[in-house]
């Protein structure tokens, strides 16, 4: 099951029995996935959602908690939407229904935002305007990268007042408007497993964790497979330079190299990609890294001091861009 579907199918089933709560959810999902319409001169609410559990759920809490009758509506999809959506649609008491839950306020004017009791709440309440919120038009994609829990929001008074709720929660959510579009958006690994957590969503927490550790695992295996490459391409590319520094060392000093320099200069040249550890266990008999690496340093101060001294190129010049590049 999708990440958005594994949430909304767990917050459907979450069990809320406090009345302020339930009735600080119902708001909320009326507000985001739903509507008012006049029909025949009578204000009729529809709240369309996703999933068949998520309208059972909201049915089921307009006839608890405010007494009225509603019916779900299948909408088949069809074009660029995929699967069914379901329409809850109280009709009857459709105006009776949008006061008490804070769509209209006294004037009968409706609320652009979320109604002041909702907004003025406690921190359960909060938890459940964004509870509400997701079920009517969140959103939950994959850890990563690009992750993010974000809402759809019906304009920008009620994504404030989303963003108001979180911040309630000790939560940042920020709020924009993307192709004429607001949203309420949430990017930090943290602060979404702390948001999933307020809203009750624990299953789908642990399942997204889950996924979001191995795509951690896997980031830093990657990054420490790519750093152990870089420097191995690095080493075998000083090796390389170093190896025609010393053939250039040997030409310029011919016979006056001492043997036990030479025999160092040897071992580079004739293992141009080794590692100076891997020259001193070549070596007969092995020395160790700092040896070898001793040895080769004065063979090259001697060839360049050597070469100040005749006019010519020193060691350095036989080292090309194709070597540190390569």
């Amino acid at each position: 099951m999708a990440l958005t579907a594994a949430v909304k199918d767990e917050l459907s089933r979450l069990e809320i029995r406090k009345s302020s709560v339930r009735k600080a959810e119902v708001s909320a999902m009326l507000r985001f996935a739903g509507g008012l319409h006049i029909i025949s001169g009578r204000i009729v609410i529809e709240a369309e959602v996703d999933l068949t559990a998520t309208a059972r759920r909201l049915r089921t809490a307009i006839a608890e908690v405010y007494g009225h009758n509603s019916e779900i509506i299948v909408v088949s999809g069809g074009g660029l939407r995929r699967g069914n959506r379901y329409v809850v649609r109280v009709v009857r008491d459709g105006e009776s229904l949008a006061r008490q839950t804070g769509l209209l306020d006294a004037r009968g004017r409706p609320v652009r935002g979320l109604p002041s009791v909702v907004v003025n709440g406690s921190a359960a309440d909060a938890e459940a305007v964004w509870r509400g919120a997701f079920l009517a038009h969140g959103s939950l994609t994959e850890p990563g990268r690009s992750s993010s829990l974000e809402v759809t929001c019906p304009g920008p008074e009620a994504a404030l007042a989303l963003v108001g709720a979180a911040r309630r929660l000790g939560i940042t959510a920020k709020a924009r408007e993307v192709r004429g579009v607001d949203r309420v958006v949430i990017r930090d690994g943290d602060t979404i497993a702390a948001l999933l957590t307020r809203m009750g969503a624990h299953d789908a927490l642990m399942v997204w964790e889950e996924r979001r550790m191995r795509k951690e695992v896997r980031a830093t295996a990657n990054r420490l497979a790519n750093f152990d490459d870089a420097n191995l391409r690095r080493s075998a590319q000083a090796a390389v330079a170093a190896g025609a520094r010393v053939e250039r060392a040997l030409e310029i000093l011919g016979e006056d190299v001492p043997e036990h320099l030479r025999y160092a200069g040897e071992l580079r040249v004739g293992h141009k990609q080794a590692s100076l550890d891997e020259l001193g266990r070549l070596a007969d008999p092995p020395m160790t890294k700092d040896a070898i690496a001793g040895r080769i340093r004065r063979l090259l101060a001697m060839a360049d001091k050597r070469a100040a001294e005749l006019g010519i190129a020193g060691t350095e010049a036989s080292v090309t861009p194709d070597m540190l590049d390569g």
